[in-house]
């Protein structure tokens, strides 16, 4: 437990703390696990057993806001930023020197904080928990990781959790005139060409051709005329793929991708939509972009973006061709491997295809 000082002879508070006193290597992975801000103003910390950590805070100067940020040793491989809510402006992952990683936390303005009163405190030898503020309005969890530790209860947790989110309630999908609309979906490469191959083998063709699977049924039950170009492994050349699109004349376009970086970098991870051209493209991209994101929490947002695929190009509807993570990716293809988070993507790009034709009538 670590108490927090105050020097009120300079214009900023900068504290720290020491915990344990074990030193990892210079060269090794980051310390950190795992990390998440709760609802409740609370940052929890997942690390190496044993873990040296160093925590600050410092007053708003001229260029950033209040912030509080831990160190840990060992060098994080993959510096980002992810957009806060509620009272936290950003979460920023770097690093500060080499063989170190930082974590922090920037503070909007106006925000009420009592460092002086704050207090990390471990849970257990590799787990930590402070609290840094109350939430004046909703706040809505952010982290990557998990960092509960498991206990004998987990498993009816997670059966709960399960069920609840197999019912995807949450995604709220909306209703759209019914037997108005036809869209067709593309689940990219096929047959004996697999598309991207990632962490363990997974196969790029496997993973779309579910979720569109997925996506036609959803959009079948509220009334809208779905089509696939394919339906299991079979060699799939482009120009057929807009033939059955063109031929149909389908309202919308949607094709369906997984990512790979050059040298599968497992650092590299992220999601993003493209369009060829148009308000309704451009429109269509940004609703999946926006609802893919929400279910993928931590994944970079790549953004919406111009491109000259063949399949949106050549297509005389909206279209858009979806990138829903890097199978080479630490993190993105961790998730993808596994059937519900698939399930959340299908729910995602449903939604987004929803709203879309809803607001376009």
């Amino acid at each position: 437990m670590i108490k927090f000082l105050d020097n009120k002879l300079y214009r900023y508070l900068s504290v720290f703390l020491f915990l344990n006193s074990s030193i990892l290597p210079v060269k090794s992975s980051s310390a950190l696990a795992a990390w998440a801000i709760n609802t409740n103003g609370v940052l929890e910390l997942r690390t190496k057993s044993n873990t040296n950590l160093k925590a600050y805070f410092q007053k708003a100067n001229q260029i950033s806001g209040d912030r509080f940020w831990v160190d840990f040793p060992g060098e994080l491989k993959n510096p980002r930023t992810i957009k806060g809510n509620g009272q936290i402006k950003e979460i920023r992952l770097g690093k500060p020197d080499k063989g170190k990683t930082r974590l922090v936390i920037e503070f909007k303005e106006e925000t009420y904080l009592e460092p002086l009163t704050w207090k990390m405190v471990g849970l257990d030898q590799n787990r930590w928990r402070i609290k840094l503020f109350k939430p004046k309005y909703s706040f809505k969890k952010i982290g990557e990781g998990l960092v509960e530790k498991k206990s004998g209860n987990i498993k009816a947790n997670q059966n709960l959790i399960h069920k609840k989110k197999n019912n995807y309630g949450y995604l709220k999908l909306p209703e759209v005139k019914r037997n108005k609309f036809e869209v067709v979906i593309d689940p990219g490469h096929g047959g004996p060409d697999p598309g991207a191959i990632g962490i363990g083998g997974i196969r790029e063709t496997d993973v779309v051709l579910e979720i569109s699977k997925i996506i036609k049924n959803l959009l079948s039950e509220r009334g809208i005329k779905a089509r696939l170009t394919r339906t299991n492994e079979v060699d799939l050349d482009l120009p057929p793929r807009v033939s059955i699109a063109n031929n149909t004349d389908a309202d919308i376009f949607v094709s369906i991708h997984a990512n790979a970086s050059r040298g599968k970098r497992r650092d590299i991870n992220g999601l993003e939509t493209f369009y060829y051209r148009g308000w309704r493209g451009r429109l269509l991209a940004k609703g999946i972009q926006k609802e893919i994101l929400r279910v993928s929490p931590g994944s970079p947002d790549r953004g919406v973006k111009q491109g000259r695929f063949y399949v949106i190009k050549n297509t005389r509807m909206p279209a858009v061709l979806v990138e829903i993570g890097f199978l080479t990716g630490r993190l993105d293809a961790r998730r993808l491997e596994k059937i519900n988070h698939r399930k959340r993507l299908a729910y995602a790009i449903t939604k987004g295809i929803l709203e879309y034709l809803d607001k376009v009538g």
